[in-house]
């Protein structure tokens, strides 16, 4: 397997010594001592940038004895865009548009009033900048009571997600599972927020509930992980405009 993305019960081993960067037809490969990698079906797998052949090939390389296949996002990440995306392009983007349908920046606390505060000055304006730079109105409301959203403005996020080539789709779509919202999403892939900043908007309710209660060690291992994937998505990101 020269290889590619394989998960058998247990950790598989490392196959290979040297990990590197080349030019390939349509963009770059990471090769495995000399064999290039390879997606789960068995094609190529070739970036379309050096920037993003870097970060996966960065993945390789920082494997132990055991391969942790699983926190290899980036990899998971090209592989999903060129086997699946391509086939699924019109779905991905509906799902997308579905996270903006109940988008956790519309959902503002009734109490307490400090959450509330919070919410406001720091999702106000992001959802401001959706509005005037890509034209998507959304309805703000209280509590958890399920607000529907503007067709038009579902429709235009379908539209951002389409005119993405399949990387940046599949990204977009990482995002807003990532963070439950379509429009902190957009806002990455735009560059108007860091990783960092999205991940810590996309969870202004918990971090509050940690200064009040504190953290538990599972809650700060899961916080932890998180934010490396924001992390991952922002370089994702910046490595395909690269």
């Amino acid at each position: 397997m020269a290889r590619g993305f394989h998960e058998p019960g247990d950790k598989p081993r490392r196959f290979y010594a040297a990990v590197s960067v080349a030019p390939a037809e349509g963009g770059y490969a990471v090769l495995l001592d000399a064999r290039q990698l390879r997606g789960p079906k068995g094609g190529q797998v070739v970036l379309p940038t050096q920037a993003l052949a870097d970060q996966v090939a960065e993945e390789w390389a920082a494997q132990g004895e055991r391969l942790e296949l699983a926190a290899m996002h980036a990899t998971r990440l090209a592989n999903t865009a060129i086997e699946s995306i391509p086939q699924a392009r019109d779905a991905t983007a509906q799902a997308i548009a579905d996270y903006a349908a109940s988008d956790l920046l519309c959902y503002y606390a009734t109490e307490p009033a400090g959450l509330l505060e919070r919410q406001e000055r720091l999702w106000g304006p992001v959802l401001d900048r959706a509005e005037a730079e890509a034209h998507l109105r959304f309805i703000r409301a209280a509590g958890i009571v399920h607000q529907v959203q503007p067709p038009e403005t579902l429709a235009r996020v379908k539209a951002i997600a389409l005119a993405l080539e399949d990387f940046g789709l599949t990204g977009l779509a990482f995002g807003a599972a990532l963070f439950g919202s379509g429009v902190l999403a957009i806002a990455l892939q735009r560059g108007w927020l860091s990783g960092a900043e999205a991940f810590a908007l996309s969870r202004l309710d918990e971090a509050w509930q940690e200064e009040k209660w504190g953290v538990d060690d599972e809650a700060a291992a899961r916080t932890e992980r998180l934010s490396g994937e924001a992390a991952m998505l922002e370089r994702w990101f910046r490595g395909l405009s690269s």
